[in-house]
């Protein structure tokens, strides 16, 4: 304990004496801090799959083109416009004339690159593979670049890949290892990173080069938290200016502040069970420890029948989400959102559930646990969720309830954030896991988590799937709704993906939360939510909140402050919370759950 109070003494004068320093500058850095629940996997964009890194990357990087501020449909970006060939196939874009922010000239030499690196090298496919699995050819030009396609996509506009620069990333002799840990970042985004502490934060400032004009604040800090209860004290001390993805209990518990807004809209999310279904690599081969009774469908759709979504809205979501019946894609996007109705629809029920797994002759033993047909196993199941999150623990407890009373035993298991999605991601060391998606405008992306080909190589290199899911029926439909031009058409190609994932169940969608923010009206003056007209704050699908922010300014308070002030003072307030409530230091961690994006 004495040692614990030494630490936070020092902290403290840290923190006080880089305050008296920058208090004795005439001119201060407007800075806006955000927390965060969840750490940055990897500053490499080839490699990251996190929504927090996703976020940061578009602050960084541009793309080819991004979401409309209004609409969301895409807009000109590093693209300024683009043709395509009658047939579909060829798509010219006209890079526009810009700067990198070390000052080197962007062509399209530099899209070209980023996208044959990911279609040669399976190390830098893990981000977005799906993205460049239907490019035949990328070739430039000048400011001119073409790519050429195997068959019409229907997304090309929507390119989830942000652009690297050519002269910086051509050196790097392995991408798959590569952690792209080098300061300030060379980027074409409004910001630029300057610094990164592992689970601490990240550091970025303006970039006064950005093609659309430089930011209205100096400096943006990303703040880690991995105790939620520590950045909701953070907010309301103000050590941190917004915090996002709120589980409902912190968002609740913001009322009653004067100086805090809450943010309360759709979200753009869906949470779901991952289903260890009989995992195996992009070349077939059999991965992971999963439980073999998971591969038969039946048992699957019996868990289905086993949960009582309303009751986890309810009761583990504070009533701030929406019961899911069907599709990943949250109903946010109304073109492509997907439910269940009639005999299709699976509801709470059981009965039912044990009917399903007696006539496929999982019989239940003295103990009341079911067996495999053989009698080989008991139906005994891992349910993996990330460590000190009480949230996905209220959630396993509801589940262990329910899937008792059909004969099957949970037992929890929490791992790290980086553990969670190595062994959920690439070993397949799970039978059932919490898991969820950030939907883009264009749903193609979370659509392509569940191709065969995001399945990891057997060196575990590549992948990003969601599900290590590989259906023959799932691919064909994804190569019609991919070439598919019309919108209409499109969609239901996507709806019918959408109910064989249902059905088959290697992911069971539970509800689609609220997107729960906070943020300080005496620090930010203005922040324009993405779509503009009700949307999302952090973690929405484009840059457009954090381009737009504008700071307060009390002679030196609120928006204005060091650099370096605010993030020792968040990570110090985050210590002292816990500290106090648990005479305990805890590492920072992944976010109350791996959101990946």
């Amino acid at each position: 304990m004495r040692k614990l109070l030494a630490v936070l003494a020092a902290l403290c004068l840290l923190a006080v004496g880089s305050g008296t320093a920058m208090a004795a500058d005439p001119v201060q850095k407007k800075v806006i801090k955000i927390g965060v629940t969840q750490s940055v996997d990897s500053m490499n964009p080839f490699l990251a799959v996190r929504l927090v890194t996703g976020s940061i990357q578009r602050m960084i990087y541009g793309f080819l083109t991004v979401p409309d501020s209004k609409t969301l449909q895409p807009s000109p970006d590093l693209a300024e416009s683009w043709t395509t060939s009658p047939d579909g196939l060829t798509w010219t874009f006209k890079i526009r004339q810009a700067k990198w922010s070390d000052g080197q000239p962007i062509t399209a030499a530099d899209p070209a690159w980023t996208f044959n690196k990911m279609m040669t090298d399976d190390g830098a496919k893990t981000g977005n593979g799906p993205a460049v699995e239907n490019f035949q050819s990328v070739t430039a030009n000048g400011q001119e670049l073409t790519i050429k396609l195997k068959t019409p996509q229907a997304s090309m506009l929507d390119n989830p890949v942000p652009i690297m620069p050519k002269h910086v990333w051509e050196k790097v002799k392995d991408i798959s290892k590569y952690d792209g840990e080098v300061y300030p970042t060379v980027g074409s985004g409004p910001y630029t990173a300057v610094e990164h502490k592992k689970d601490q934060f990240v550091r970025l400032e303006a970039n006064p080069d950005y093609w659309r004009g430089r930011p209205k604040i100096d400096e943006l800090q990303v703040i880690f938290y991995d105790n939620p209860a520590a950045s909701i004290v953070g907010l309301k001390k103000g050590d941190i200016d917004l915090i996002g993805r709120l589980n409902p209990p912190d968002f609740e518990s913001l009322k009653g502040d004067d100086n805090i807004v809450q943010w309360n809209t759709q979200g753009r999310r869906a949470s779901y069970l991952q289903i260890n279904h009989g995992a195996t690599t992009s070349d077939n081969k059999p991965i992971g420890d999963g439980h073999p009774a998971l591969k038969d469908p039946k048992v699957r759709t019996a868990l289905h029948y086993a949960i009582d979504k309303q009751k986890l809205v309810d009761e583990v979501q504070g009533g701030l989400a929406k019961p899911a019946d069907g599709s990943i894609i949250p109903p946010l996007y109304k073109d492509f959102f997907w439910e269940a109705s009639g005999a299709e629809k699976v509801t709470f029920d059981l009965a039912k559930a044990n009917k399903i797994l007696d006539d496929a002759g999982y019989k239940k033993g003295p103990d009341g646990v079911r067996t495999m047909p053989d009698g080989s196993r008991k139906l005994q199941f891992r349910f993996s969720i990330h460590t000190d999150t009480p949230i996905e623990d209220k959630l396993a407890e509801y589940l262990t309830g329910w899937f008792k009373q059909i004969g099957i035993t949970l037992t929890t298991k929490r791992l790290d954030s980086s553990k969670f999605t190595e062994e959920t991601g690439t070993t397949a060391l799970f039978d059932i896991a919490i898991s969820g998606w950030s939907v883009n405008p264009d749903p193609e992306e979370v659509l392509g988590t569940h191709l065969c080909s995001r399945r990891p190589t057997a060196s575990g290199q590549g992948g990003g799937t969601e599900s290590f899911y590989c259906d023959p029926t799932y691919e064909s439909l994804y190569l019609q709704q991919q070439k598919e031009l019309d919108r209409g058409k499109r969609a239901e190609t996507i709806k019918k993906m959408e109910e064989r994932l249902y059905v088959d169940a290697p992911v069971i969608a539970l509800y689609y939360p609220n997107d729960l923010e906070g943020y300080r009206k005496d620090r930010i003056a203005n922040i324009t939510p993405i779509p503009e007209d009700k949307g999302l704050l952090y973690g929405g699908s484009g840059y457009w909140p954090f381009y737009t922010l504008e700071a307060v300014s009390k002679g030196g308070k609120a928006g204005d402050g060091g650099s370096d002030v605010g993030v020792i003072v968040g990570v110090a307030a985050g210590i002292v919370v816990l500290a106090g409530a648990a005479f305990l230091v805890l590492r920072r961690r992944g976010g109350t759950a791996d959101e990946r994006e």
